[in-house]
């Protein structure tokens, strides 16, 4: 396995106009769990775009149109593909950020490429062959999430399948390991360990404090924990980094209890910034970055 924390050993991958990987600033992934209506969502990418015109963070815009894999049959899906992709597209024109969603579907790829610049793919379905083919045939990059139940290592798998199939560029994304019931962990080996795969590495902060099944009906979370969970990940020296975010997490309909509250975001992520910039420089120094 080849050093993680060297810069040559990771390819690039291009995100909208944006460049993801060594020498490059951090990629923030940030938005709401799923799509609500277009004042919330709007209200949102506002705070992403004045983040984003910082020089040291790209921003893209995340959010859901169909959550598939809700703990229970009652809970709130999202718009669907149609409405969700008119209203991702009215937000990227809006705001003038780069777009990401979740597929579930092969036949939803590209559907989703015309319109966004990034294509997820859910931890629940990493291993799905065809779903990953469907999305690298569309020439956009792909950003997946591993699987809360696979090893880092097994991750190769994944990208070698995305490479194979197209060559928009594949991220990995760490989001937590399943441990026991109702509890999830991470173990920050999985970050150098899979950007060593020679791919940009991805720390999903929010996903990564969840409390599986742990509401009636409905997953559980502790939101005290993101911002440390997220500067450990920074200090190893990730890519990109993910979060969900809304104007008032108690109502949001998917994953309020781990999602950072909007008039707390622009802070956390300085906070952040000043921590990967202490790394770099330090790295500068030492002659490893």
């Amino acid at each position: 396995m080849s050093n993680p924390t060297s810069p040559s050993t990771v390819s690039p991958v291009s995100v909208g106009p944006y460049q993801c990987g060594a020498g490059q600033p951090l990629l923030l992934i940030a938005g709401p769990c799923v799509l609500q209506s277009d004042e919330i969502s709007q209200q949102i990418a506002a705070v992403l775009a004045e983040l984003n015109q910082r020089n040291d963070v790209n921003v893209v815009f995340k959010a859901s149109f169909d959550k598939a894999n809700r703990t229970s049959a009652g809970a709130t899906r999202g718009p669907g593909l149609d409405q969700g992709l008119e209203m991702l597209r009215r937000i990227g024109q809006a705001s003038g950020l780069p777009t990401t969603t979740d597929i579930h579907l092969p036949d939803q790829a590209q559907a989703v490429a015309e319109v966004c610049d990034l294509l997820q793919i859910p931890a629940f379905l990493a291993r799905q062959t065809d779903l990953i083919v469907a999305a690298a045939q569309t020439g956009k990059p792909l950003n997946v999430k591993k699987g809360q139940f696979m090893a880092p290592e097994d991750m190769q798998y994944v990208v070698d399948k995305a490479q194979a199939a197209g060559d928009g560029g594949v991220m990995l994304c760490e989001r937590g390991t399943f441990f026991g019931y109702g509890r999830l962990v991470n173990d920050m080996q999985s970050l150098p360990i899979m950007r060593s795969l020679g791919v940009p590495v991805v720390f999903d902060a929010t996903h990564s404090v969840q409390r599986p099944g742990s509401g009636k009906g409905s997953t559980g979370g502790n939101r005290e924990m993101v911002e440390p969970l997220a500067r450990a990940a920074v200090a190893i020296g990730i890519d990109a980094i993910f979060f969900e975010t809304h104007p008032d997490p108690e109502t949001s309909p998917s994953d309020g209890a781990n999602m950072v509250p909007l008039d707390q975001f622009a802070g956390m992520i300085d906070r952040l910034l000043q921590i990967r910039h202490t790394i770099q420089s330090v790295g500068q120094l030492n002659g490893t970055v």
